[in-house]
Formats: C-alpha cells, structure tokens, sequence
C-alpha cells in the first residue's frame, strides 16, 4: 500500500497573507504547451488555457493577485499573492482550553481530513490544474488523460528581495530554456 507524504510545511497555514512561487510540471514533462523561439514562449492552443485559466484565478477569488508567471513548454511557473485582510480565512489553532490567545502556529490547510480548505494554496493548484486538464481533454479529445504531475512545487516567498528575484529568474525563463541541462 502506498502512503503519500506532504511536501507542504506542517502546521503552516496556507492561507494565510503573503506571496507564493508556485511550480507545476506536465505529466511525464510532454512539451504541451507550446516552443520556444528566440528566448520567447510561443504558447499554443493548450498553452493559452494554461494562461487563461491562471488570470481567470484571480477573478474568481479576490484575495488573490497574480504576479509575474510563465507558461513553459512543459511546466508553470507563477507568484500568487494572498491578501486575506478582507476575507478572515486564516484558521488559528486552538489551546486545551478551546482559546486562540497566545498560539503563533496556524492550523494546517492540507486536506487532512479528506476536504479542500477554501482560499488555500494547494485548493487553488487543484482546481487550476482541474480547469486545465478539463478543457485541454476536451480540446483534444481526450478525456481522462492526465496533463499534470500529481503534485506541485511551492515555495513561499519572505522578502522583497526574494520576490523581486524570482520574478527575475520567470522573466528570464524562455530565454534560459536551453541553458538549463534538465529544461528546468
């Protein structure tokens, strides 16, 4: 029997305010989306889904910004930015006692307990990953084929200096695409 392991910080809430750098790979890394040309992305038809679905992420929840991103040939990069000042989606953990007062740690926002946790990043991944994979099948006519690797990469981002150079490294990722000896 196989048991899968989080990748996923324990105890951190997902939720909650800040910026994220989100990387999704294409199942068996199939150059799906597109080629590059010149150091530029030429998206094709399953290229622009993965772009539509990505800007349309930020309409239908607005705790969330888009920042820099870039449909590659066989994976995504993009930066989400969660603001929940507005929203009051962040859980806290809870004492013995049943207070909040004095705990620092978040609830986890895995779907520990078999369900998706609102507003958070892996809900939000699923659910991008879902659309995509929905309308490419349908694009191609091929329903129930996987177009994504099970799982993601994510890093949360700390500083400004962090944000500002992993928008440099997405920038710059076309043009380094046969630089990188695993095509990143």
């Amino acid at each position: 029997m196989h048991h899968r392991y989080s990748i996923r910080l324990k105890n951190y809430d997902y939720t909650q305010t800040g910026g994220y750098f989100i990387t999704i790979c294409t199942q068996y890394r199939e150059c799906l989306f597109g080629d590059i040309t010149n150091g530029k992305m030429i998206l094709n038809e399953c290229g622009k889904i993965v772009r539509n679905e990505w800007l349309k992420t930020a309409k239908i929840r607005r705790e969330i910004k888009l920042d820099a991103y870039v449909v590659m040939p066989d994976h995504f990069h993009g930066i989400l930015i969660i603001n929940n000042c507005c929203t009051g989606t962040a859980r806290r953990i809870h004492n013995g006692d049943g207070s909040t007062r004095g705990t620092a740690r978040r609830a986890p926002t895995m779907e520990q307990f078999g369900r998706p946790v609102p507003g958070s990043i892996p809900t939000m991944v699923r659910s991008f990953k879902s659309a995509v994979t929905k309308r490419i099948n349908e694009l191609r006519n091929t329903p129930g084929a996987k177009c994504w690797q099970r799982n993601y990469y994510e890093h949360i981002i700390r500083n400004e200096n962090e944000l500002n150079r992993i928008r440099q490294y997405i920038i710059h990722n076309p043009a380094n695409w046969y630089n990188d000896i695993n095509f990143d």
